[in-house]
């Protein structure tokens, strides 16, 4: 089986701010990362890089589809995710800017992760968490460029 767990989903909410309250106050989550320009703020759950949730402001006339992120084997994704996507006839991205077909990193978290929708639209992940720390400042980058910053530290 591909899918481990279930890493993270994400809500539309109608105040970002009060939904942050709420979620980091009230049930005592740790806030991870917040991003004024999107309108969005994430959460852990549990232990940092276990589980996710992430809270989207609502933009108004905005169509409500979720986000779910499965929790699949980083090596699987970084070599498999793409040709199972394809096989599957399933439309796929990831957030490079770059025209390429394979998966991303987010370094911040660190995982790697590629993008699906299914029937309905809503967006469907495959995500691994990675080894190694945040490296917040690096945003979203190509597995290749997560190995050379990892052998930087080294």
């Amino acid at each position: 089986m591909i899918i481990k767990g279930l890493f993270e989903t994400h809500l539309y909410v109608e105040d970002l701010e009060r939904s942050i309250d709420f979620y980091g106050h009230t049930l005592a989550l740790k806030q991870c990362r917040f991003d004024a320009e999107r309108r969005a703020a994430f959460f852990w759950i549990g232990e940092d890089k276990q589980a996710m949730l992430g809270l989207w402001e609502k933009p108004k006339n905005e169509i409500d589809k979720r986000h779910f992120a499965f929790q699949c084997e980083p090596e699987w994704i970084l070599t498999e995710s793409v040709n199972y996507l394809k096989k599957r006839n399933l439309h796929f991205w990831n957030f490079l800017s770059d025209d390429t077909e394979r998966p991303m990193v987010f370094a911040w978290v660190p995982a790697i992760a590629i993008y699906f929708t299914d029937p309905d639209g809503h967006y469907l992940e495959f995500i691994g968490i990675l080894n190694g720390k945040s490296k917040s400042e690096n945003g979203v980058i190509s597995y290749q460029e997560w190995e050379a910053l990892e052998l930087k530290e080294k």
